[in-house]
């Protein structure tokens, strides 16, 4: 609770959850929609001051309604075309994502960061078992 109380005393914006993420050794925040903006500040200037708080880098995300709508929320800035969630033989939940060609390594991120942000935050809030970019 400390890092979330922290976090909305920075930005000035509430949280609905932190995940610690020691294998990328970041903190990713959950905000409400239409919210993020905000939470970022102008030039990112509120997102560093978090970062610098913290010691770590800080990742921002946007709640959605929908489990498709935030797996694009949390790979966002790539532009997501589509995110179709199936079902496999064995009962698990996969959430397939296209998006624009060059946008592909956004989306994966420098090691796999990024599309590990979303698989973390699928699991963690649609029960999701995977995320992968098609």
């Amino acid at each position: 609770m400390a890092l979330i109380a922290t976090f909305e005393t920075i930005t000035g914006v509430s949280a609905v959850d932190v995940v610690r993420d020691d294998d990328s050794e970041r903190l990713i925040f959950v905000v409400r929609a239409k919210q993020l903006g905000k939470a970022i500040g102008r030039d990112g200037v509120r997102v560093r001051m978090a970062a610098d708080a913290f010691g770590r880098p800080v990742d921002i995300v946007e709640m959605a309604d929908t489990a498709e709508d935030f797996v694009k929320s949390a790979l966002a800035p790539a532009r997501v075309e589509h995110v179709k969630i199936a079902e496999h033989k064995d009962g698990s939940l996969v959430a397939s994502v296209t998006v624009k060609a060059e946008d592909r390594g956004i989306a994966i991120g420098r090691d796999g960061k990024n599309v590990a942000r979303a698989r973390i935050l699928a699991r963690r809030h649609f029960d999701l078992d995977n995320v992968v970019i098609a």
